[in-house]
């Protein structure tokens, strides 16, 4: 079990770009911040809409940032907070960009009931079937991250995908 007290602003500054982005509806309601200690290394949204790019989601988008930042492959020692868990992809990024922890506040279930094409492998099967060592933080500010993607789907215009 992890000894890692996860820290309220990451996860409010991922979810702060997300509302950001809300108008101009890049993509869903997911955001992603890495931190490295007390530094924010990279924050980011989801842009699958925008780039028209299935794999341009928060998650990723913080990993290119964030290994361009520190002009590596290799984010040993940082931590990603997600505003909802990650997708077998996004896991699976997470693992090889050597990512210590993921913190997430809602579950895929909770997209899920928006309409979005998930996976409904979580992360801890992932972790346990694939033998990662990344650490697993669940449910963290749930209730913001909740409010967030229903915030989201109040929108005119979204999409899911």
């Amino acid at each position: 079990m992890s000894r890692f007290t996860p820290h309220a602003r990451p996860m409010r500054l991922a979810i702060d770009d997300v509302r950001r982005q809300f108008q101009a509806l890049p993509g869903g309601p997911f955001g992603a911040c890495i931190v490295r200690g007390e530094a924010v290394i990279a924050v980011a949204h989801n842009t699958v809409l925008a780039h028209h790019d299935p794999t341009c989601h928060a998650e990723v988008n913080a990993i290119r940032a964030a290994s361009a930042a520190l002009a590596s492959h290799d984010l040993s020692g940082c931590t990603i907070y997600s505003t909802t868990e990650p997708c077998p992809m996004c896991f699976s990024a997470i693992h090889w960009a050597r990512l210590e922890r993921v913190v997430f506040g809602t579950r895929i279930e909770d997209v899920q009931r928006l309409g979005f094409n998930e996976l409904t492998v979580d992360n801890a099967t992932l972790k346990r079937l694939g033998g990662s060592p990344v650490d697993i933080i669940p449910d963290f500010l749930r209730d913001e991250c909740l409010r967030l993607l229903d915030d989201w789907a109040a929108l005119p215009g979204r999409q899911v995908y």
